[in-house]
């Protein structure tokens, strides 16, 4: 469904880049549109400015990507669906001395997230967040896990014969 969805939008708004990078932009963060046609992330009501500078665009394609949205009943109904995922915790995982690991995907992803954590499992390390990245949304996307406590550099090796793996670093 997500896939035939991302199509929709691709068509929707592939004459009109600035429109395309709002929705990328607003996807990538989890916001949504509410019932008052204005910009959330969860009930915080995001500006139009500060949704323009970060998808880097004039505030002007925010009105106007919002108002073809509106105008369209599955648009709408994907981007006032829209729920940000929380907290990341890879930026605050040294302050709370937890791991991470960064494993780059390439276009075969299939089954990588069940084999990476089966070894972080035989390690015996339990994991407190994963996060994916969308394969058909990011070019290079990014499986983040954090664990209770740092992983072993030895790992990465292991880590790259898992098929569809491209790159892995541990912090």
């Amino acid at each position: 469904m997500m896939i035939k969805m991302w199509e929709k939008v691709n068509e929707k708004f592939k004459k009109y880049p600035a429109r395309l990078r709002v929705v990328e932009k607003m996807i990538e963060l989890g916001l949504s549109i509410g019932e008052d046609g204005r910009v959330y992330c969860g009930n915080l009501r995001i500006s139009d400015k500060a949704l323009a500078t970060s998808a880097d665009v004039d505030r002007r394609a925010i009105k106007s990507t919002i108002e073809v949205i509106k105008e369209d009943e599955e648009l709408f109904n994907l981007f006032s669906n829209i729920v940000p995922a929380g907290t990341l915790l890879k930026n605050i995982a040294k302050n709370l001395k937890l791991g991470v690991i960064e494993i780059e995907v390439g276009s075969e992803s299939e089954g990588i997230l069940a084999s990476t954590t089966e070894l972080i499992a035989k390690k015996g390390i339990s994991i407190r967040q994963a996060y994916a990245e969308d394969t058909e949304l990011q070019d290079n996307p990014l499986l983040t896990i954090i664990t209770e406590k740092p992983v072993q550099g030895e790992l990465i090796n292991e880590f790259l014969k898992i098929k569809g793996v491209t790159r892995v670093s541990i912090y």
